[in-house]
């Protein structure tokens, strides 16, 4: 009679726990998450037939005809575990799609930068990548890399425009046989990308993505004064530069302020890049103008006039290169007419360009950022008297306070004069800014380098000199988003394997699951 009571028991604790697990999974599903009473009631579903089972397996020592239910009622509950376990096991698979990239170089795994961007995506991006045959995997990792990471934001597809010939002139294309275009698009707003020559890759996707997803910023470039051009494509010209902001979607426009009296309405940053003569009176009037009203500027400065001890410098020569010094310091700081010296920290054996990884901890600008360097760049300064809603700080200074030091001998006669040149560390960069006030539309941000080679197209492409100028102006432009992807290294290894490894590999490819079947076979049949 206690036996039976006990088997009785046995039951209702069996269906308790059934019912307290589908409880729980089935409602945690209905709602897409785990929630504390979801996972409680689930434990303790596991729970009781957890006991079910250990209470069952140890009367299996009793007569068979007694107790055969329990043999079934043991069977049951091996395939209900095992049930859930499979159940379980791809429902988080599909609620979490979670990966791991085994790759030495991470090819399947998106860069940090490129991740950043599309989580922050707030339409939703098609990419249709016309391929006319069968596609590569690569193509496939790559787009369902975007869906990953977007969180469903991005959506991917690859079709033979020559088999869905209906469907490829949706979009207004002719694609030969040997063509190969990938056509992102969000809203009103299309990329069209042709890799045919090249294979696609992340970094024209991302900059595509951006070009479609996000507000088209624009940057003026002041000329009139012998400043850099940002259509020369010499050592000089700042033509990279321009092609590095409009992957980030931002357009770069020149701007004579002697023909304009104002700066335009949809100037988003104004850049004054390295000017070599002194701009008027007017035009320092509408610079002054443009930033009190909140406007946002990139002030690139060059190096101070320099000669010989044998030849002293004419007035006119003296003036070349100003520091702008009228405009700058309403804002607090002061150009120092000397040039910036590090004795251990430089390129080659040019002590008068120092390199540096000296930042001020601003995330926005600096994170990931290596060494950069600058040529000739001169000394920045905060004046005693100032506005005090002004917020200000170096951006870039020397690497070393010992060794560096603002150098006032237009000779270049390197030689450190106490009480009159200024020790280290040297502050090279600032930033500014001044919060909103109710009289302006926004914030004022003004970012100042004292040198404009570092961003020319003879160094940009060196160190860090292009992700530090491409952070400044995204800053400025309030963007709070950057599209400069690291290229991975992509170098396709071979595994030469002996003949004895191939037949281990065998081993465990082919015999260790069919003894696995066997063994699982023997003991079902055993419970039998």
């Amino acid at each position: 009679m206690a036996i039976n009571k006990e088997y009785k028991n046995l039951w209702a604790l069996l269906g308790a726990g059934a019912v307290c697990l589908i409880y729980g999974l089935g409602l945690s599903y209905v709602e897409d998450c785990f929630s504390k009473r979801t996972i409680i009631v689930s434990l303790v579903g596991l729970v009781c037939l957890g006991v079910c089972f250990f209470k069952l397996k140890k009367t299996m020592h009793l007569p068979a005809k007694s107790f055969a239910w329990r043999k079934y009622a043991l069977k049951t509950i091996i395939i209900a575990f095992f049930l859930i376990f499979v159940v379980g096991i791809n429902y988080l698979s599909y609620r979490y799609n979670l990966h791991w990239d085994a790759t030495k170089f991470k090819q399947h795994t998106l860069t940090e930068e490129t991740s950043s961007i599309i989580k922050e995506i707030k339409s939703e991006v098609k990419i249709v990548v016309f391929y006319v045959g069968m596609p590569p995997k690569y193509l496939e990792d790559l787009l369902k890399g975007y869906e990953r990471q977007s969180l469903g934001m991005v959506k991917g597809e690859i079709i033979d425009p020559i088999v869905q010939i209906g469907y490829a002139a949706q979009f207004g294309n002719v694609i030969s046989g040997k063509e190969k275009k990938a056509i992102v698009s969000s809203g009103k707003e299309r990329q069209d990308i042709d890799f045919t020559e090249h294979p696609l890759n992340e970094e024209r996707l991302t900059n595509a993505i951006v070009r479609v997803s996000r507000d088209k910023r624009k940057c003026y470039f002041i000329t009139g004064h012998g400043e850099y051009d940002i259509s020369d494509k010499g050592d000089k010209g700042l033509s990279t530069l321009v092609k590095l902001l409009e992957a980030n979607n931002i357009e770069a426009k020149q701007l004579m302020l002697g023909i304009k009296s104002e700066i335009p309405d949809d100037c988003d940053v104004l850049i004054i890049a390295g000017p070599q003569n002194p701009l008027t009176e007017k035009e320092e009037e509408i610079i002054k103008a443009y930033l009190e009203q909140g406007g946002d500027a990139l002030f690139l400065l060059e190096n101070m006039p320099l000669t010989t001890p044998e030849k002293s410098l004419t007035e006119e020569e003296k003036c070349k290169n100003p520091s702008l010094n009228s405009i700058l310091n309403n804002w607090g700081v002061a150009i120092g007419d000397d040039i910036v010296v590090d004795l251990s920290n430089h390129i080659s054996t040019d002590v008068g360009c120092p390199a540096t990884r000296n930042y001020l901890p601003f995330p926005a600008i600096v994170k990931g950022l290596d060494y950069t360097f600058y040529v000739r760049p001169r000394s920045i300064s905060i004046l005693e008297e100032r506005r005090k809603s002004v917020k200000l700080g170096p951006l870039v200074l020397t690497a070393k306070s010992g060794s560096s030091w603002a150098e006032t001998d237009r000779t270049l006669v390197v030689k450190f004069d106490e009480g009159i040149d200024t020790p280290g560390p040297v502050a090279i960069a600032f930033m500014l800014v001044e919060p909103i006030a109710e009289n302006k539309s926004s914030d004022t941000r003004i970012i100042i380098f004292t040198d404009t080679d570092f961003l020319s197209n003879a160094f940009i492409g060196q160190y860090s000199n292009a992700a530090m100028g491409l952070n400044v102006i995204t800053w400025l432009s309030e963007l709070g988003y950057r599209a400069f992807v690291d290229q991975k290294e992509i170098k396709v290894e071979r595994l030469d394997l002996t003949s004895k490894q191939k037949r281990m590999v065998a081993v465990v490819l082919f015999l260790m699951p069919v003894l696995i079947a066997i063994s699982g076979i023997i003991v079902w049949v055993g419970l039998l």
